[in-house]
């Protein structure tokens, strides 16, 4: 998403290979100029719809998120049929966005990284490959963790590895090096360390995002602190999930430190320092700018495949259905699409507030998520504990299905008809006697939040 835009102003034609094309929240025009062909490197071939006149492609597949015992094997299965796909084509080069592996003893992510590398190298073609530590940019998960720490802890207790050294690269830099290697000769069959001018620890890392920000931050250092009670702390006190959180914990005991910058050479690139990329990402962020986050990903929340919920069922299902006649369907429209994030749900904020509270202590994803716009919505996109499965403003529907821990599963949908009628319905599949119990143990809350919620979303004047 942040590569795209660079790559049609150089006057690219370009294929996006995407496994779902409604998750694809490109605007009419960029979609207009980009083929979009659906596509999942980890399943099964399939030649049929794949493109032959192919250029170059890049790599930019990674499925640390999705699992922490086998998603190495899920990513070296996606290289190898990454590789049978190219050997169809006619492509000269091939740029695989990795990480710094400059130790002799590898953390599992890494470790996959570099086997990710050594099968591509096997392709018939010519590979690019450059290798960045934390990437710092808004929507990052790195730069989102390192947010979440520093905005919500005054006090930190936290392990040894914060002394780990690392070199940050600001996100425009990475983009300025992807689209300075492509069809550049001089960097066929090379392997690239690239970093930003700052090799600092994660806890400088820390300490340098607080006085930007002009936060007051105590850092306590302790001596031992086990992998496991680490991934918990980053879990409960970020918006990273569980599964991220033990990956990225693997890895921070690896230093992570560029062995040269003779790519800034080859393609005359200064980066810009850590601190300067830090206000460069507020930038985006205070202008609503950001055009992609983690937390967008379907392996940052509980479903992996939006099609199996979109059709909302009926059979053995339990509903809350509320009507409610609107004065302005245009003001209505606008609050569904503000719902959630920093906005809340228009009626007992607190309730919510301690449900997503209760939804991390038993392993769920919690409210933390927040949303990446204050008022734009697209399918596929994380919305606290909910992932937004249809969002059309022509038609006036949004459909969201929680991912939050529940005994069944559960959907919410929000929709305005001709007769300027708001209909809010919550539907709920109970799983057995435990599904059930919990309907009804709620019906009292949901009267009054879901009651509250539609009044409001009717009335609400003024959007933040």
């Amino acid at each position: 998403m942040r590569l795209l835009p660079e790559l049609l102003e150089n006057g690219h034609e370009i294929i996006c290979a995407v496994r779902d094309k409604n998750r694809l929240s490109l605007d009419p025009e960029t979609t207009r100029k980009v083929t979009v062909i659906e596509i999942d490197f980890a399943e099964v071939i399939n030649y049929d719809s794949f493109p032959k006149d192919i250029d170059a492609a890049y790599y930019l597949i990674h499925s640390m998120s999705g699992s922490t015992k086998n998603f190495d094997e899920v990513e070296a299965q996606s290289a190898e049929n990454f590789n049978k796909y190219m050997a169809s084509t006619s492509v000269k080069q091939v740029i695989y966005l990795s990480g710094i592996i400059n130790q002799d003893e590898l953390s599992k992510h890494l470790s996959s990284r570099k086997q990710v590398e050594e099968i591509l190298y096997k392709g018939d073609f010519h590979l690019t490959v450059l290798r960045a530590g934390i990437v710092v940019g808004s929507g990052s998960s790195s730069f989102e963790i390192i947010r979440d720490l520093c905005e919500k802890l005054p006090v930190m207790i936290a392990p040894k590895w914060l002394k780990t050294k690392i070199q940050p690269i600001a996100i425009r830099d990475v983009i300025a090096f992807l689209s300075g290697v492509l069809g550049n000769e001089k960097c066929f069959d090379q392997s690239f360390d690239i970093g930003g001018p700052d090799v600092l620890t994660y806890k400088e890392m820390l300490m340098k995002y607080s006085k930007i920000r002009r936060l007051k931050l105590w850092i306590i250092s302790v001596p031992v602190m086990s992998p496991r009670l680490s991934s918990y702390w980053l879990y409960f006190v970020t918006s990273t999930s569980y599964k991220l959180a033990v990956n990225l914990v693997d890895s921070m005991k690896m230093e992570v430190v560029a062995r040269d910058n003779k790519l800034q050479e080859i393609l005359n690139i200064k980066p810009i320092s850590y601190e300067e990329a830090i206000k460069k990402a507020f930038l985006k962020i205070e202008q609503n700018l950001v055009i992609s986050s983690w937390k967008d990903s379907l392996v940052a929340g509980r479903i992996s495949n939006l099609k199996e919920y979109i059709q909302v069922p009926t059979y053995g299902c339990l509903k809350d259905k509320k009507v409610l006649n609107v004065d302005d369907p245009e003001r209505a429209l606008k609050n569904i699409w503000a719902i959630g994030g920093k906005r809340g749900w228009y009626y007992g904020n607190s309730l919510w507030k301690i449900r997503g509270f209760m939804d991390r202590l038993v392993g769920g994803v919690g409210l933390r998520r927040g949303r990446t716009h204050p008022d734009q919505l697209s399918t596929g996109d994380a919305l606290d504990f909910w992932r937004v499965l249809y969002a059309d403003k022509e038609s006036k529907r949004l459909l969201l299905f929680a991912e939050m821990k529940l005994p069944g599963e559960a959907w919410l949908e929000f929709c305005i008809n001709d007769k300027n009628e708001l209909i809010q319905t919550a539907t709920f599949r109970p799983k057995g006697l435990w599904g059930r119990l919990y309907w009804y143990l709620m019906l009292p809350f949901h009267y009054f939040i879901f009651g509250g919620m539609i009044r409001n979303i009717a009335k609400v004047k003024n959007i933040a």
